[in-house]
């Protein structure tokens, strides 16, 4: 997991003093962006307090002062939110194990309502599969019994998916731009629940058994992950390039429903397909 003083850092290493107008008068300079005392000078701070929130020994910041920080560190809105949320955790937060996770009734209806001509997957905070329709499941998982994520011990991972099975990654054609993204969505969950165990054990896992993940991972990219685009190479039916598009839900905020759509009409077509095979395998 990440702490707040350690996501300071990576920022405020990665932005120049011309970047913000900053006069250095050509001096040496040993870090390769901002100062400590330069960061706090700009966001109003003392440096012997910024120095402490640095390293952890500081009680959490205010609002004020993080909006401060962010200001001048020029984050964007997605790492303004994980910012704060560091800023939240206790100074020494102990791991536990949460609740099996388990879809909301309301969000399976959402899911029998949407049948099987629209592919849809739920995911669950860490990014497992909680459920899918027949078409989902044809789509991203063809590989898979369809029935696994009805059992919480053998759930298919995204994340595990996307860097330990190697014929899931077959299936993207554009897996290091997905990639990237999923690593950056993890770390932003990663700050919501910091005392989450499983989510540091998939951390974990990935860091150790996929290079990939780990220099993904060390490079400290946050965001979101709510709509994009997915260029698949499909076995069943060839070249399909499909946006998806994510759904919160009210009634169990940790959990997203995502959806699937055709982005051009040999794509449409190809879902066609998949969705008649489907209904006569089912």
């Amino acid at each position: 997991m990440e702490s707040l003083g350690a996501f300071l850092k990576s920022r405020r290493d990665r932005v120049t003093p011309a970047a913000i107008g900053l006069r250095t008068f050509g001096t040496a300079r040993r870090v390769p962006g901002l100062r400590r005392e330069e960061l706090a000078q700009l966001a109003g701070v003392s440096a012997g307090y910024y120095t402490r929130l640095e390293q952890g020994q500081a009680e959490t910041a205010s609002e004020q002062v993080l909006d401060a920080l962010a200001r001048v560190l020029r984050l964007d809105r997605i790492e303004t939110v994980h910012l704060h949320n560091l800023a939240r955790q206790p100074a020494r937060s102990r791991l536990s194990r949460p609740p099996v996770e388990e879809p909301h009734p309301r969000v399976l209806a959402l899911l029998e309502s949407l049948k099987d001509t629209t592919p849809a997957v739920v995911l669950g905070r860490r990014g497992d599969v909680l459920a899918w329709n027949r078409t989902g499941h044809a789509l991203m998982g063809e590989h898979l019994p369809f029935e696994a994520p009805w059992d919480p011990a053998d759930r298919p991972s995204v994340p595990r998916m996307f860097f330990l099975d190697p014929l899931f990654r077959d299936l993207h054609r554009n897996w290091d731009e997905l990639a990237r993204i999923h690593v950056a969505y993890l770390r932003l969950t990663a700050g919501r629940f910091p005392s989450d165990a499983r989510l540091a054990e998939l951390i974990g896992e990935l860091t150790m058994h996929s290079a990939e993940f780990a220099a993904l991972w060390a490079v400290g990219e946050v965001a979101d992950c709510t709509v994009g685009t997915m260029r698949l190479r499909h076995p069943t039916v060839g070249a399909v390039t499909v946006d998806y598009q994510v759904w919160l839900q009210p009634d169990s905020p940790d959990h997203r429903v995502e959806i699937y759509t055709p982005s051009d009409p040999p794509s449409a077509d190809a879902l066609r397909i998949l969705t008649h095979q489907t209904g006569r395998t089912s």
